[in-house]
C-alpha cells in the first residue's frame, strides 16, 4: 500500500478546497443563469435578474469552473475525469490559479460592495489554493551528480 508524500497529501487536500470552492462558484453561475436574482453580486452588480446576454456568459463561467474543478483535482491524483489530456495537466493548474489571481483584481475594481465582500475573498482563496496545487504537483527532478 502507497502512502502519500507530505507534497501530495498537500496537493490534495488544496485540490479538494479549491474544487470546492469553484464548485460553489459554478453553482452561483448557474443560477444566474437560469435567472436567479442575484446579478448586484456579479458582473458588476448592476443587474438583480441578468439579461439574456450575461446569462449565457454565467452559463458559460459554470461550465469552466466546472471544468476547472475536475483539473485541479485530477493534477492532484485524485482518480477523477478531467477534460483535458494528462499531458495538459500541469500548464492547466499554472493558468487557472493565474486567472483566478487576476479575478482577485477584477472583483476589488468592481463597482458593487457585494461583489467585493464575496468574491474577493473567494477568488484569493480559489487562486491560493490552485497555485498550491500547482507547486506541490511538481514533479521533481533529479540532477545527476557531475
Amino acid at each position: 500500500m502507497n502512502h502519500p508524500t507530505p507534497r501530495e497529501r498537500v496537493a490534495r487536500t488544496c485540490s479538494i478546497a479549491a474544487a470546492t470552492l469553484m464548485g460553489g462558484l459554478a453553482v452561483f453561475q448557474a443560477a444566474l443563469a437560469a435567472g436567479a436574482p442575484w446579478g448586484e453580486a456579479a458582473f458588476g452588480g448592476a443587474q438583480t435578474i441578468l439579461d439574456p446576454g450575461l446569462r449565457v456568459g454565467a452559463g458559460a463561467a459554470a461550465l469552466i469552473w466546472s471544468a476547472a474543478a475536475l483539473v485541479v483535482l485530477r493534477r492532484a491524483g485524485h482518480p477523477v475525469w478531467a477534460p483535458l489530456p494528462r499531458r495538459a495537466l500541469p500548464v492547466a493548474v499554472w493558468v487557472i490559479a493565474g486567472y483566478s489571481a487576476t479575478g482577485v483584481l477584477l472583483n476589488a475594481a468592481s463597482p458593487s460592495v457585494l461583489e467585493r465582500a464575496i468574491w474577493v475573498p473567494g477568488a484569493f482563496a480559489i487562486s491560493a489554493l490552485t497555485f498550491a496545487v500547482a507547486i506541490a504537483s511538481r514533479r521533481r527532478r533529479v540532477v545527476a551528480p557531475a
